[in-house]
């Protein structure tokens, strides 16, 4: 195609779903999951890349061109010492239907080094996706961003003028989590298992699951408030022990506090707390918990709970010390918010799922792994009789 033929259409903000705030930067725009009042309240580098990764993110239009190309500038991870890891992947629907993916090229590397937690960053060139061969005739078009590479937004470009989606009309999922919800080992960004539920479920995602950083975090439960949302859910806990940043004196109050401010926008909205999914390492064996690098060369890491169980004595948190204490809270609550619902984790991944789908590293699930979460929380939420059935 002639360079003549394309038409460049800035990407703003009513050309994206799933992002809460838009940066402007040197070469486009980067989509945040948090607004820039939060990310101003406390710089942390897991949290600060975490929701700069577009999970659940896309690009939304309505076309009839052909052949579309987007510029980005992507932001790899890489470890030391380890194989490099896959590249992020894009992938198109045409009319809802997953059409086509790709991945990018060029684009900055940030390596870290997992023994001491330093990281830098390589720096390299705008990369191009391209998607060829679109169906004639107008379509509605979403470009889902990789779930785990930092994307900035370079250029848009069609061989047909395009212009921001309709509203479909579908009910807003607001979804918070850890890096199970973030996307862990997903095949792709519409098949992390929050994506996949929202498909099934028929809403449109807004996905907070952050890895490493569900940390029951006052700016993110400010974040959920003051976001729009027909259906809002949080799911607590893995985070918590894995870092173990507090104990249950202080994790009771937290999580009325993280619910009492969504509630403060959200009075009314189905609200459904769940619970940790099953978790071999850390079910009854406090945090922290630590990577093992013996195998990292082979490119296998594995993790390790650091924690003696008869610290549970003295307060510290556990995989079940959390899921009984979210049963209670939210038991005690909906007394006064018949809105407000429970979901145990291992209803969506539990023991026997261990058995037969392993954690791969002991914490984050795969591909498999979260179709089968996906699909049942689609069942026990948007199904009859779930929180969000109405």
């Amino acid at each position: 195609m002639n360079a003549q033929d394309w038409i460049t259409t800035p990407v703003t903000a009513d050309l994206l779903r799933g992002a809460l705030d838009l940066e402007r930067t040197e070469h486009g725009v980067l989509p945040h999951r948090l607004p820039a009042r939060a990310r101003a309240q406390y710089f942390d580098g897991q949290l600060a890349t975490a929701e700069a990764q577009p999970s659940g993110v896309r690009l939304a239009f309505r076309t009839r061109a052909t052949a579309v190309e987007l510029d980005t500038l992507r932001t790899k991870l890489a470890y030391e010492g380890a194989p490099a890891r896959p590249d992020g992947v894009y992938d198109l629907l045409v009319d809802g239907r997953l059409t086509a993916q790709a991945n990018a090229t060029g684009g900055n590397v940030l390596l870290v080094d997992m023994t001491n937690g330093s990281a830098t960053t390589q720096p390299g060139p705008v990369g191009t996706v391209r998607f060829p061969g679109l169906p004639e005739g107008e379509k509605d078009v979403e470009i889902w961003l990789p779930y785990n590479e930092v994307t900035q937004l370079v250029a848009l470009r069609t061989d047909a003028p395009v212009e921001p989606a309709s509203d479909s009309g579908r009910k807003v999922w607001l979804h918070h989590g850890s890096s199970i919800s973030h996307g862990s080992n997903a095949a792709s960004p519409t098949t992390i298992w929050p994506a996949l539920a929202a498909s099934l479920g028929g809403v449109e995602l807004t996905n907070l699951g952050f890895s490493g950083s569900a940390l029951l975090d006052p700016f993110t439960a400010r974040a959920i408030r003051d976001t729009p949302a027909d259906l809002i859910s949080i799911k607590i806990g893995i985070n918590l022990v894995n870092l173990d940043v507090m104990r249950l004196r202080a994790f009771t109050p937290a999580v009325h506090g993280f619910l009492d401010t969504i509630r403060e926008g959200h009075p009314t909205t189905p609200l459904l707390v769940v619970s940790p999914i099953y978790c071999a390492i850390q079910e009854d064996t406090p945090g922290p918990a630590a990577p093992d690098f013996s195998n990292l060369s082979e490119g296998v890491l594995q993790f390790v709970a650091m924690g003696d169980p008869a610290e549970r004595a003295a307060g510290k948190l556990t995989l079940n010390v959390i899921r009984d204490e979210l049963a209670r809270i939210v038991k005690q609550r909906a007394v006064d918010d018949q809105n407000l619902h429970h979901l145990d984790g291992r209803d969506l991944y539990g023991e026997a799922d261990f058995v037969e789908l392993p954690l791969p590293d002991q914490l984050h699930p795969d591909a498999a792994t979260h179709r089968r979460i996906g699909e049942r929380f689609a069942a026990l939420a948007f199904g009859p009789g779930g929180a969000f059935s109405a």
